[in-house]
């Protein structure tokens, strides 16, 4: 395949790939999304594997029936609840392919350029760096969000003078790594140059390189593994959501320099496409949050599994309904709004809360779902379950716009959900003071589906939304709520 033809392919997939991350915008595009960039990345690769300078055919095509493999696999395997840690996984495997890209092509870089040779050893550190730190902390997250590893965030002494500490000697290390790297190229193109060749200008192989140059550069892969370790792990589970977001654009940025190193356009436009991306993905979420943006980059923002002490235990008095009852206040309801949690996704209630949603819209009632932007552990965890469960798009409406109407709602059900209704997002001082909430206090009456009382959500604060006059709790697993309450109805 021709290098034109190879170009114009990669153009065509960029573009898809631009109608991919549109069409993931909204619920109503996204299998289009899907299938999108499905096919932008099938021309991309039949276009780099087809195309005339490229070697090893054999073992490419074994490296792609294996990735396929293992992908149709897990894909099959996977419930939707299980999805953010799957992602969080594939992260850490696009994090790992930077290292191993990037030591490749510093040990063997093929033709460079003389006034390009700092800016390529520039990217292969830099490649590495960034690869490592997706890799290590992708797997924090991946261990955080299926239980392997406590959700509290850990708090080492000094911890943000360690991260900077691990910035400045990555820094130096790049400082040593350029310099020991250039001092055998130097030598090798004035020995050139003065034997008239004119060749002089490439630099062929890095392989006779200064031993300080590959050992700086391999002391600043361990170090950049701790630090992407020790960013996420200081993170409590809380914030997840956001540490996933922003993970995948570092994975997008790792591949993006990957591309660099690899001189191949479409993995820059890709990776960039991807790191910008979930950049601002992460930024809309640190506003939907109240956190500081700059703070997840550092990795130290949020208390996340840590309650402030008092809070941590059972507060005042609640009142408690059954199945039968709540079926009679949903069949005299008007109107009912549905706000899921994480602890839908954890029972998998979704398909009897979208079987209740029918059979009270059959009934002439109103229903509708409101989702708070980070409920779940995933941007757009909760969409994915709804529509998975066959919910009507035109039911499901954001936090903004759907606040403005609880209080005309006869009743709210919480479903699994704590923090994203906790209304102690309006008292100054509280740990989530000034977080965007649904207000659901504001409905005339309150039904709150969890396990027990004694679970505290994850940000480890008691709700006050528990104990108002107008709420009542529905104990027990909520799948199976759920389905009481139809048999009821």
């Amino acid at each position: 395949m021709s290098q034109g033809i190879v170009t114009a392919a990669y153009i065509v997939a960029a573009v898809l790939f631009v109608f991919s991350l549109a069409g993931l915008s909204k619920q109503e595009t996204a299998k289009q999304g899907c299938y999108a960039g499905i096919t932008g990345m099938a021309v991309a690769l039949i276009a780099t594997v087809f195309a005339e300078d490229t070697h090893g055919f054999g073992w490419i095509i074994i490296a792609m029936l294996i990735g396929a493999a293992v992908g149709i696999y897990k894909a099959k395997k996977v419930e939707m609840t299980e999805m953010p840690e799957l992602i969080a996984l594939l992260h850490s495997f696009v994090g790992l392919a930077a290292v191993l890209v990037g030591f490749n092509s510093y040990i063997e870089p093929g033709s460079v350029s003389a006034d390009m040779e700092t800016i390529h050893l520039v990217e292969v550190f830099l490649g590495i760096f960034i690869g490592a730190v997706t890799f290590t902390g992708s797997l924090v997250a991946f261990g955080k969000l299926n239980g392997k590893i406590s959700s509290k965030p850990l708090q080492l002494p000094g911890k943000h003078k360690l991260n900077l500490a691990a910035l400045i000697a990555a820094l130096v290390l790049l400082v040593v790594f350029l310099q020991n790297s250039h001092a055998q190229d130097v030598t090798e193109t004035l020995y050139r140059l003065v034997n008239g060749k004119p060749e002089a200008a490439l630099v062929v192989s890095h392989g006779a390189n200064s031993g300080l140059a590959i050992a700086a550069l391999t002391l600043m892969t361990l170090i950049a593994l701790a630090f992407g370790w020790h960013l996420v792990a200081s993170i409590g589970g809380a914030d997840m959501p956001v540490v996933v977001s922003m993970l995948n654009s570092y994975s997008g940025w790792a591949a993006a320099m990957a591309g660099f190193t690899l001189r191949n356009d479409l993995l820059i436009i890709t990776g960039a496409l991807v790191g910008s991306s979930g950049a601002y993905l992460s930024y809309i979420m640190c506003r939907a949050m109240n956190r500081s943006f700059v703070s997840v980059i550092l990795g130290g923002f949020g208390s996340g599994g840590a309650a402030p002490a008092g809070q941590s235990g059972e507060s005042g008095e609640h009142r408690e309904t059954t199945a039968a009852d709540l079926a009679r206040t949903l069949r005299e309801a008007g109107s009912v709004i549905v706000t899921p949690g994480y602890g839908m996704a954890v029972a998998q209630a979704q398909y009897p809360v979208a079987e209740l949603a029918r059979k009270l819209r059959e009934a002439g009632v109103r229903v509708r779902f409101g989702i708070h932007p980070v409920a779940g552990r995933l941007p757009g965890h909760m969409n994915v379950l709804l529509a998975e469960a066959k919910v009507p798009y035109d039911i499901v409406e954001e936090m903004d716009e759907i606040n403005g109407d609880f209080a005309e709602t006869d009743v709210v059900l919480v479903v699994g959900a704590n923090d994203t209704v906790n209304p102690a997002a309006q008292e100054p001082g509280s740990p989530i003071a000034g977080m965007p909430v649904l207000h659901v206090w504001e409905a005339r009456s309150v039904v709150v589906f969890k396990r027990s009382m004694g679970n505290a959500g994850y940000a480890g604060l008691v709700n006050p939304l528990f104990f108002k006059e107008n709420t009542q709790m529905l104990l027990g697993d909520a799948k199976d709520s759920v389905e009481k309450i139809i048999a009821e109805l």
